[in-house]
């Protein structure tokens, strides 16, 4: 498996063997890249098509998917622009690749973009696993989510994300139709065990779901 470009994009993919799967599209963290969740991919969801993409923004040398102002504090106007550029990139790859609306699995930087697609680009994916994610957008467009899978996994001891933030989010989400499970782990900024079991067993319940929604 090696590094392409696709729209703008450096990305890696990786076909299924799983033609019942849906994929999943793999959102690193700042100062990850597009082989950083592609061993977490395949723990999730066995036999999934794989689609990781490297942040096209850099922070101090760190590859991210979006701008920000400050720790916490986002450029929204950026965040909405490279929005539509991940949109765009996953539309082409779904052309090039012969795959189904993915399943985003975002972490920290890579979840808030996943979460700010899902408002203003809802077609885009099938559902969503974020993974420590806070509100993207101070002010988002009326979306309209449908019933589309999303689950929310916190850290109780998180000193990034308060969990007021993302109490707002997993709300947000669910006025505009996503069928939310918003869990807090006891955990920080970073990922456990419970996590990626947790992940793995919501993935397998809405398999079906995230299916119909990919196809």
């Amino acid at each position: 498996m090696t590094t392409q470009t696709l729209a703008g994009f450096h990305h890696r993919f990786e076909p299924g063997t799983d033609a019942s799967a849906p994929p999943l599209l793999l959102l690193h963290g700042t100062g990850g890249d597009e082989t950083d969740l592609i061993g977490l991919g395949r723990a999730l969801a066995p036999g999934a098509a794989l689609l990781s993409p490297r942040g096209p923004v850099l922070e101090n040398g760190m590859p991210r998917f979006f701008r920000r102002l400050a720790e916490g504090v986002f450029d929204e106007a950026d965040l909405r622009r490279r929005s539509g550029e991940l949109a765009g990139f996953v539309a082409a790859a779904r052309a090039a690749y012969g795959l189904a609306a993915p399943v985003a699995v975002g972490f920290s930087n890579g979840a808030n973009i996943a979460a700010a697609t899902l408002l203003l680009h809802p077609e885009t994916l099938a559902g969503a696993v974020l993974l420590r994610a806070m509100v993207p957008l101070a002010d988002p467009p009326p979306a309209d989510l449908a019933g589309r899978p999303v689950l929310l996994l916190s850290g109780a001891l998180d000193p990034i994300v308060p969990a007021d933030n993302a109490a707002r989010l997993a709300a947000g989400l669910a006025a505009a139709g996503a069928a939310v499970t918003h869990t807090v782990q006891p955990a920080s900024h970073g990922l456990s065990q419970a996590d990626l079991t947790a992940a793995a067993a919501w993935l397998a319940r809405h398999r079906g779901t995230l299916t119909a929604r990919a196809a």
